[in-house]
């Protein structure tokens, strides 16, 4: 998978692949960002300057700026892939799956295969990057931007005119996603595993896709 939290940060959506200027880009986006995590993990994020990870990266300032327009993008690099993935989802459906259907069907796939993205992976590597993001509140705020613009994909998908009933519908979808992810994420840095916790996120799931559904009452 693309721009997983597992080390590779990918960044297949920034372009179309095939030249050799366009891999090469993306081979410097993934070593930037990989260089930029691995100094934000040993010494913290608000603690290594964005001429530090330049230097490091062997890199002018200027030239990891037009990569990466604030310092918070280099740790949220590994999201770029899914930012619209539930768009792509609804999108990609068979023509007899409802979008919430198909939406569901994507999270307990993602569950069962340990995505990162759903927060149930107890790979120390992702707990690591989950707990700088998490912890770290401008990581946070910035994780929100590409939240919004998946909402906003999401939207589109659901009504090409994305009119309101749409942007509030994407809404609730991404902020159930999200929520779902930190529950599962929390109870891992707890000390539970990956295996503990599954049977109960996808409970978890079932239960936040029919409040979707229904409403709330």
């Amino acid at each position: 998978m693309n721009g997983d939290m597992n080390g590779d940060t990918g960044g297949g959506r920034r372009g179309a692949p095939g030249g050799l200027r366009e891999r090469k880009k993306q081979r410097t986006y993934q070593a930037v960002s990989e260089t930029a995590i691995s100094l934000f993990l040993e010494r913290g994020f608000d603690k290594v300057s964005v001429a530090e990870v330049a230097a490091a990266a062997e890199i002018s300032k200027p030239t990891l700026f037009r990569y990466f327009p604030t310092k918070e993008d280099l740790v949220l690099h590994r999201f770029a892939d899914h930012e619209d993935e539930p768009a792509r989802v609804v999108s990609g459906r068979a023509g007899n799956t409802s979008p919430l259907d198909a939406l569901h069907r994507h999270f307990l796939d993602g569950l069962e295969r340990r995505d990162p993205v759903t927060g149930l992976c107890d790979t120390p590597a992702v707990l690591a990057f989950l707990g700088l993001l998490y912890r770290t509140p401008s990581l946070v705020a910035r994780l929100y931007a590409y939240q919004s613009r998946s909402e906003a994909a999401l939207a589109r998908a659901l009504d090409p005119s994305a009119d309101v009933a749409a942007r509030l519908a994407a809404g609730q979808i991404v902020a159930v996603l999200r929520i779902l992810a930190e529950e599962n994420w929390r109870r891992i840095e707890a000390g539970e595993t990956a295996a503990q916790v599954y049977g109960d996120a996808v409970a978890a799931a079932g239960l936040a896709f029919v409040q979707l559904r229904n409403g709330l009452t």
